[in-house]
């Protein structure tokens, strides 16, 4: 009450700066122009920054040979991008039939119709339909539509497609032998855990894209495997005839990416592009560099369609389904538009014409209709000289309407299934995935550790985090006075980043410095939604237990950073912007917290080899994920979040998981394979380490805590010799800050106080 008094005087004081430092006089929330700034540098400057990863895409268009080896290169890179990283199986094709399930569905003059799966990776079939022309066939074709579109629709089964004409049997009727793939659809009926009685309202795809991603894998990407699947099983048929790909929204996403991985796809076909409402799984990292290069994968015919773009639906939060799924305000990376301007300019290049070949496109008309003759006649055209044949009869299902019904919706859960416990099994088997990663690290020696970590520490910034590549600016650093007590004096620090993006937050000086005595510094992180000043001020439900007052009224300089993780919604849309640039929200937060160590190190009263790091919650997160990279934090405190992290994102079993809440902000791509919070803390040591913990946290459950630490604790005592530099408190409480054995641990390595 005293502090705040005190602080509540000082509004009736003239403005005080710190010496060294220019007056803050910003009256607007410090928080918010830090986020709006953030938002700002990646609006103006997401050109800027996919030219810059484009560059790290190298064409030797040469000769032919030197151009055909750098494609190949780009395309293993974009595969990665994709997730499309799995072997797949031997081509296999399987006709489904059962008691009630004919085997041939439908079939008309000139087309039969077979409901078929076909082998994909382990554990992972596609399913669809095949249409076989009774001719001799010209060409294969797989023909992908929308997430609305069921296979049935634009095979003409019972109906026309939402794209008004079913291609596939248009396709087919002209003697192209088609599958078709089932996709994942946007209702959200599978979207959780019937044994947690856990719901979501996140559409199919983006509930296995969450687990995906952080394995290294896509919703899309899986799409993108079963597509290729299906060309696998074309190659090896007897015909040996060319094979397309033609698809619409998403399906044309599948297609152009497909096209794009396997040069086997000799034409693709693109109808109509996607809205600028596009959902989370549509999010991929470093997607932004792809931008330009992918008309140079594509193969030597491409014809687009000028239809509209097609929509997503995204299911509404509800009774016994919770909001977890995020508003979708951003345009998907990928838009057909740009994409033909990009090729016309490439074809007339000597080199690059020669392996583009013809670019054909569709004349736009006026109506809304998508208008698929045109498209389909250009596809024909490309690999026969035979005439268009006109559409024939329409075509009836064999089979009952209730029989349909049944197995339409069996489909789907089966292919939902599979995508899941295909995920959940890269997650239980990640562990060994990482241990062979690590293999390569030093443990002979502390010293040996330290120097094997480098290129570890190396891949983790710039692969996992993102490395914000901006020159430095001076610091500018502003000031004024917030708090005045009898112990310690409190002042609000703005420092400048990088153009847009500032640091800022609350430095605490102990009134019994003397002039020229270095102290250590204790760096004290708020959490999710958190102020600099909630580690701080009472509070009515304790949480950080005043730890930064505590710490400073012991006598260490501390300093309370504002991190960027407030505002809910639109601080996690910084991801949908910054990951297709391959950055983070650690990528701008390990820049800040960088950018103010300068800062500190410039103090006179600072100790700059005695600056620790003690974060709860998010800014436990925080506590992994910084000192990992910056060397410069001597020690870090880890509260409230320490965890097996991979499994807190990725798992569907865990009541405490990140599958079910609103916080798609956690997904880091392919995090799992290389690093969980084991081999984070691999990047801490040989520093000193710290896991605070309470019983009764929500983030995880105490086995869980233990088992992952247990890999920590087996490092640094029994590999590096060094147990003291680690310690985990269990204590009786819940998500908050006890200060109790954490700041025996401050005193012990920052040898303060005497």
């Amino acid at each position: 009450m005293l502090s705040l008094l005190l602080s509540t005087l000082l509004l009736f004081k003239p403005a005080e700066a710190l010496p060294n430092t220019q007056l803050l006089t910003e009256s607007r929330d410090l928080a918010r122009v830090m986020v709006d700034g953030i938002h700002s540098y990646l609006d103006k400057y997401s050109g800027k920054l996919i030219l810059e990863r484009q560059r790290d895409w190298h064409f030797d268009s040469s000769n032919p040979e030197s151009l055909r080896r750098s494609l190949e290169l780009q395309r293993q890179e974009l595969k990665k991008i994709l997730g499309v990283v799995d072997s797949r199986r031997p081509p296999l094709l399987e006709y489904i039939v059962g008691p009630n399930a004919p085997e041939l569905i439908a079939e008309s003059e000139r087309v039969r119709i077979y409901r078929v799966r076909w082998a994909v990776l382990s554990g992972i079939d596609a399913e669809g339909l095949l249409l076989q022309p009774k001719k001799t066939i010209i060409a294969d074709a797989i023909a992908i539509g929308h997430t609305e579109d069921s296979p049935e629709q634009i095979a003409g089964l019972n109906g026309s497609s939402k794209s008004e004409v079913p291609f596939a049997l248009r396709l087919a009727e002209n003697n192209f032998r088609v599958l078709v793939p089932y996709l994942i659809d946007t209702h959200d009926d599978f979207s959780g855990n019937a044994r947690l009685n856990r719901w979501t309202n996140q559409s199919h795809r983006e509930f296995i894209h969450r687990m995906s991603y952080e394995m290294g894998r896509t919703t899309l990407g899986f799409e993108i495997q079963k597509c290729l699947a299906g060309a696998d099983w074309f190659a090896i048929q007897p015909e040996k005839v060319p094979i397309i790909v033609v698809g619409t929204g998403i399906g044309g996403l599948i297609a152009q990416y497909s096209a794009s991985i396997d040069p086997r796809i000799q034409m693709v076909g693109i109808q109509g592009g996607l809205s600028e409402n596009a959902p989370l799984d549509l999010n991929f990292w470093d997607s932004g560099s792809y931008l330009g290069s992918v008309s140079k994968l594509l193969p030597k015919q491409i014809v687009f369609g000028n239809a509209p773009d097609r929509t997503f639906q995204f299911p509404a939060a509800r009774a016994g389904r919770n909001g977890a799924s995020p508003p979708s305000k951003y345009r998907t990376p990928i838009e057909s538009l740009r994409l033909i301007e990009t090729v016309k300019n490439q074809t007339k290049d000597p080199i690059w014409g020669a392996y583009l070949g013809t670019l054909l496109k569709t004349p736009r008309k006026s109506s809304e209709v998508a208008d698929w003759i045109p498209l389909l006649r250009k596809l024909k055209s490309g690999v026969s000289d035979s005439p268009w044949i006109e559409a024939s009869e329409s075509l009836s299902d064999h089979r009952s309407p209730k029989l349909r019904e049944q197995e339409t919706a069996d489909r789907a859960r089966r292919q939902f299934d599979q995508m899941v416990s295909f995920v959940q099994q890269l997650w239980r088997n990640s562990e060994p995935v990482r241990q062979d990663y690590w293999k390569a690290a030093d443990a002979s020696s502390p010293e040996a550790w330290e120097k094997s970590c480098e290129s570890y520490r190396k891949y983790f910034h710039e692969e996992t985090i993102g490395k914000l590549r901006e020159p430095k600016v001076p610091l500018n650093p502003r000031s004024r006075k917030s708090y005045d007590t009898p112990g310690y004096s409190g002042y609000e620090i703005v420092l400048d980043v990088c153009p847009e993006i500032i640091a800022n937050g609350i430095l605490l000086l102990p009134k019994n410095l003397k002039k020229d005595e270095r102290r250590p510094v204790v760096v004290c992180q708020h959490g999710l939604n958190g102020r600099a000043s909630s580690c701080i001020e009472k509070e009515k439900r304790v949480i950080y237990n005043q730890f930064a007052a505590k710490l400073v009224e012991q006598g260490y300089i501390v300093y309370c950073p504002q991190n960027p993780y407030i505002f809910e919604d639109d601080f996690r849309q910084l991801l949908r912007k910054a990951n297709p640039l391959k950055l983070s929200l650690f990528s701008f937060i390990i820049e800040q917290h960088s950018r103010t160590i300068d800062w500190l190190e410039t103090l006179p009263n600072v100790d700059p080899r005695r600056i620790a790091f003690y974060g709860l919650s998010y800014g436990g997160k925080t506590a992994m994920r910084v000192p990992a990279v910056e060397k410069r934090y001597c020690l870090s405190i880890c509260s409230g979040d320490f965890n097996e992290w991979i499994g807190k994102i990725v798992s569907t079993d865990l009541p405490m998981s990140y599958m079910f809440t609103n916080e798609y902000d956690m997904l880091e791509f392919n995090m799992g394979n290389k690093f969980n919070y084991a081999e984070m803390a691999n990047l801490i040591a040989p520093r000193p380490f710290m896991v605070e913990r309470g019983h009764d946290d929500g983030v995880g459950i105490d086995p869980m805590i233990a088992y992952e630490y247990a890999k920590v604790r087996y490092l640094y005592a029994n590999k590096l010799k060094i147990s003291d530099n680690t310690q985990i408190e269990f204590f009786p409480g819940g998500h908050q800050i006890h200060g109790v054995r954490t700041f025996e641990f401050l005193r012990k390595h920052l040898h303060y106080p005497q």
